[in-house]
């Protein structure tokens, strides 16, 4: 049914369609070196008969690049080439972090730019750690453990990176000067340079950790033992841990554990996927990740094509030749933030005689040592040594509670499962490929490969949905976590109830082994959630429980994320979307898709829609309340630019945290009405009041009028413009997130929110699907530079259609650039 066209055939119908397109307006591309520009208009030669051979990088609306090669290094050559077109700093600058030369560059006190998964440490610490973890001998395991065909696309995108590098350097040289784009400002710094397959292979395994090491860099580089003789201290936890409240058990580190990725809570993602019974025929599938809008991790738009090989479509992180969230002609996919831990801590009982030394069944082992040398600029260096159990890395928590440190008698070893799992990119390849939602689930059941992500998937032609939370998770059963629960880990559970503590001295406690397990230590692919229905499957970053609220998941170990919990506001209305879509019998996927597109974007706050009323009739008995109580009542309980009362509900919310839901609500979450509980609020609550008095004493601090319109605040730069956005934090109650942590409401490339988005589904004629990035795809585009035009449609909610096909990508693209061989 889905004839394979000739390469004549194939030329022909791409001169036609340019042809076609001729009265287009061209723009020029940039083409220094080997790379050759092909114009778009009248009298331009045509693409496909006269374009020298060679890798293809046409750019269509909004600067999305769609790469076509010859091979897979040709692949991974325009990936890097594009992807260093757009953001050669913000790479540039990760590759010296992942190399562990922050402190030469950029002085060891000093701190990451911007937000990533590793966080903002001290450039040392990140320098400790990156050297300690990814050496040259990580590298190497790395790569023999890839396909052939990713080896190439890796090998391909450090070429194309370099290419682009030489060229801007030679385009910036004053004798040859002739600019089509504006020169990078960091081009000249001395951190810039040429990269290797191994800054890749360094930067595949930094989106490894970030559900694990990545959390701790920090306590892992500071980790040393105590310097006091055991003889010295005897008091054991129960002592060291004695409090009044012990509630209240280090709470920065318990705020941090709270979200499972990152150093702000909101990070996450928004899925959901229908199936026949919402549709009528094939599964509509929304991705909506919220995520950095700026460093190192942010998303990077890209088509990625080898004619009769690969055609895939999505985004990948900066510095990925992959893409990671995406869809080709027959499958569709998205993640959201896994809730389950991929890591665990082992308690060490030290050698009395020796604190380098821990006690397996009785028997003293040596810690492995490793001084690391972390050089500086004024020629001299910095030593540290780490140390390393048979579990992990050492890592002292005591900044966060004493007992939790390395102390005379006890310590604390991490191991991060996904440490060693190599198989990650390889499998977001191998989806790319997949021709099918059969083929694609039982990639997933093959190599339970995917880092730290829920999992939700359509087919062309199939009526079902598939959703996962099946990848790299420590197989620790509960049974286990009950046996081989040491001192501390009644204490820890006090601090994150999810992560494993248990005893580093018995042998029995180690990570189980399953039949059918990818690696040591790991839960094999039927031990872990996964849906296949005809209805709906979400997730919005609470556990797998309810990804079908109709069929609960239960059953699994807590490791996993837990069960029977109040879901966030924002979860509740995802499912309430799903439930009023699914009451909608659309009838055709397209008629859901442009509801889903609607829905997607419509800034509704959840909490408000529940709370709002029950609090206002608590707090409004104030007089002193009167006009903050108006603005609230008119407020319709949206974010769209001009809705007044939006920005008082944030402050009126987040004040209203202090109080402990079992105080605030009048009817507690019940597991047999999860959708629907908590509700209401407790009478006589005078918190209640006193939470919007704060709200309204900070307005009159900063000289906010109490109904002030969201625009006053809520904005995003583009070009020389300043315009108004919509959505809110996670934490206030939104579904369409758009928030900056660091304080204030002005998004930069430190805020996270919506970033991609995509609503596919599938037709007679193929694959349809409509996409936006939000913070634009150039690295200065958040600061008044080029890419805005993303930007700009994010702003006005305008959906686009995105090219896939050849022929469309031929009638859409505004240049192409041609990357000559050899490379």
């Amino acid at each position: 049914m889905h004839k394979r066209k000739t390469a004549h055939e194939v030329a022909l119908l791409t001169a036609l369609a340019m042809l076609a397109g001729t009265t287009a307006q061209a723009r020029t591309a940039q083409g220094g070196g080997n790379a050759v520009a092909v114009q778009r208009g009248a009298g331009v030669a045509i693409e496909a008969a006269r374009a020298p051979a060679g890798v293809r990088l046409r750019r269509t609306a909004d600067g999305i690049v769609h790469v076509r090669a010859p091979d897979w290094r040709g692949l991974g050559l325009g990936a890097g080439y594009a992807q260093a077109q757009d953001a050669l700093c913000t790479l540039a600058d990760a590759f010296v972090t992942f190399e562990g030369k922050r402190s030469y560059f950029f002085g060891p006190q000093g701190r990451p730019e911007h937000d990533s998964t590793f966080g903002r440490a001290p450039n040392l610490e990140l320098d400790v750690f990156f050297r300690s973890e990814a050496d040259d001998a990580l590298v190497k395991r790395y790569r023999t453990s890839q396909p052939e065909q990713l080896q190439q696309m890796v090998d391909g995108y450090a070429a194309g990176y370099n290419r682009y590098l030489s060229e801007a350097r030679r385009e910036r040289a004053p004798a040859t000067r002739r600019v089509a784009r504006a020169a990078p400002a960091c081009l000249t710094q001395p951190w810039i340079r040429e990269i290797t397959a191994a800054d890749i292979y360094r930067r595949m395994y930094a989106a490894n950790i970030a559900g694990g090491y990545a959390r701790f860099i920090p306590e892992m580089a500071r980790a040393a033992p105590a310097l006091a003789p055991a003889s010295t201290s005897t008091s054991g936890p129960a002592q060291i841990l004695a409090a009044p409240d012990q509630g209240r058990i280090a709470p920065v580190l318990a705020q941090r554990l709270s979200h499972p990725l990152g150093e702000h809570a909101g990070l996450g993602s928004n899925m959901l996927a229908f199936g026949r019974q919402a549709s009528g025929a094939d599964g509509v599938l929304l991705g909506n990740p919220h995520w950095y809008w700026g460093g190192p991790d942010r998303f990077y738009q890209m088509q990625l094509t080898i004619p009769g090989q690969i055609d895939v479509a999505g985004v990948a992180f900066l510095g990925i030749p992959v893409v990671m969230i995406g869809f080709n002609a027959q499958i569709a996919w998205s993640h959201t933030v896994s809730a389950a831990r991929r890591f665990g801590l082992f308690e060490l009982t030290l050698d009395p005689a020796d604190p380098t030394r821990y006690l397996v069944e009785g028997q003293s082992e040596a810690m492995q040592t490793r001084e690391i040398v972390v050089p500086l600029a004024d020629g001299g260096s910095v030593r540290r040594v780490q140390y390393r159990s048979r579990y992990g890395p050492l890592l002292d928590l005591g900044g966060h509670h004493p007992a939790f440190g390395w102390g005379a008698q006890r310590a604390l070893a991490l191991r991060d499962i996904n440490s060693e799992n190599f198989r990650i990119f390889s499998n977001f390849l191998d989806w790319g490929k997949a021709a099918s939602l059969d083929e694609f689930m039982a990639i997933q059941q093959r190599g339970t490969a995917t880092p730290w992500v829920n999992t939700a998937a359509i087919g062309r032609g199939d009526a079902r949905v598939w959703y996962a939370d099946m990848g790299n998770v420590p197989n620790v059963p509960d049974a286990l976590r009950a046996d081989c629960a040491g001192s501390l880990a009644p204490y820890f559970a006090k601090v994150d109830t999810l992560t494993p503590l248990l005893d580093g001295s018995r042998a029995a406690c180690a990570w189980r082994s399953d039949a059918g397990s990818r690696q040591s230590g790991a839960l094999a692919a039927p031990a872990m959630p996964h849906l296949l229905v005809e209805s709906y499957v979400a997730n919005m970053n609470d556990s797998y429980w309810l990804a079908q609220p109709a069929m609960p998941l239960e059953g699994y170990p807590l490791t996993l994320g837990g069960e029977r919990h109040a879901l966030s506001p924002r979860a509740r209305y995802g499912h309430a979307l799903a439930a009023a879509l699914m009451q909608g019998q659309a009838g055709r996927p397209a008629v859901l898709a442009q509801r889903l597109m609607h829905a997607a974007l419509e800034p509704r706050n959840e909490a408000a829609r529940l709370f709002k009323q029950p609090l206002l009739d608590q707090a409004c008995g104030d007089l002193q309340l009167r006009q903050a109580c108006g603005v609230l009542r008119k407020w319709s309980g949206s974010a769209n630019p001009d809705d007044r009362g939006a920005l008082l509900w944030d402050y009126f919310w987040a004040e209203l945290d202090a109080i402990p839901d079992a105080q605030l609500y009048a009817v507690p979450f019940a597991a047999a009405a999860p959708l629907d509980t908590p509700s209401g609020i407790r009478a006589g609550e005078a918190r209640v009041g006193k939470a919007l008095q704060a709200a309204v004493a900070i307005f009159a601090q900063k000289g906010w009028a109490l109904d002030a319109p969201l625009r006053s605040q809520l904005t995003v730069r583009s070009g020389a413009r300043t315009l108004p956005l919509f959505g809110g934090c996670h934490g206030a109650g939104y579904f369409t997130v758009a928030c900056q942590p660091h304080g204030g409401y002005a998004m930069s490339p430190d805020a996270h929110g919506n970033s991609y988005l995509q609503v596919v589904y599938f037709d007679a004629d193929g694959v349809r699907a409509h996409t936006l990035l939000a913070h634009g795809q150039g690295e200065t585009a958040l600061a008044g530079g080029a890419g805005g035009a993303a930007i700009r449609r994010y702003a006005r909610k305008d959906w686009l259609r995105f090219p896939f096909t050849e022929r469309e990508i031929v009638r859409a693209a505004g240049t192409t650039q041609v990357l000559a061989a050899p490379y």
